[in-house]
């Protein structure tokens, strides 16, 4: 890919490992005529508001499963284990009617909308796991202290859990970032394409322009790379991180 995208006769194949004729014209039109610049930024709003809301709605949720004990509590779990085995294009026609019906339609709330919405599952199970294996002993001594909920939620059980919330916020922006089908039928202005979107333009219908499309890939990839190099320390810290009291 990165090969094809610095190669200034790219025609789809592997021709060698290294670019026949090095240039950087492909990156240059795909930022600048083909709008890639827009494409990015739409990206990066959409991923990173998906990020923000899927993580604080899964971590109160993932709390109130694991923690309090409620009517229908094992029903709600199963429904939202039955929700990740239902097919994504099985939703796409009821998802738009409804989004039409609320006039989101071409507008990044909508589609922030649902990718939140099949973000949450994975992620309320993942951190549910967290969240029970915090021992409720050291809720209790926060309590003892005299810490309200609030603070020994914020100072005990968020350190705690900050691996899982971090494992949930990569999933949430690959799925935000990468996802195509319901960004091509909620949007229909060029304006608001998100990156998957905007790369079908190199796609034509008896040729493609292979150095725009690997191009465009390179720099699709790239952000996800950095995202998960920022975050892959905290990834892998362990569970019990921050549980010392200082």
């Amino acid at each position: 890919m990165i090969s094809s995208a610095f190669d200034g006769r790219a025609t789809g194949g592997a021709q060698s490992l290294f670019p026949a004729e090095p240039t950087l014209e492909n990156f240059s039109y795909v930022l600048s005529e083909a709008g890639f610049g827009t494409f990015l930024r739409n990206s990066a709003i959409v991923a990173v508001s998906t990020v923000v809301l899927s993580g604080i709605l899964a971590l109160f949720a993932a709390v109130a499963v694991a923690r309090f004990r409620f009517r229908f509590r094992t029903g709600i779990l199963m429904l939202i284990l039955i929700i990740q085995m239902v097919p994504l294009e099985a939703l796409v026609i009821p998802l738009f009617i409804q989004v039409r019906d609320l006039q989101l339609l071409n507008s990044f709330l909508g589609l922030i909308i649902v990718y939140v919405a099949f973000s949450l599952p994975f992620a309320i199970w993942m951190l549910r796991g967290f969240v029970a294996a915090v021992p409720v002993e050291l809720e209790e001594a926060a309590y003892i202290d005299g810490a309200s909920w609030g603070r020994m939620f914020w100072s005990v059980l968020l350190p705690l859990v900050a691996p899982g919330l971090v494992a949930t916020s990569v999933f949430a922006f690959i799925i935000a970032w990468n996802e195509f089908i319901f960004a091509l039928t909620f949007m229909d202005s060029p304006s608001t394409y998100t990156v998957a979107v905007g790369l079908q333009q190199f796609f034509g219908e008896n040729s493609n322009e292979w150095g725009y499309v690997m191009a465009g890939s390179t720099l699709i990839t790239l952000p996800v790379m950095i995202f998960f190099i920022l975050v892959q320390r905290r990834l892998s810290g362990g569970l019990v991180s921050g549980a010392v009291k200082g």
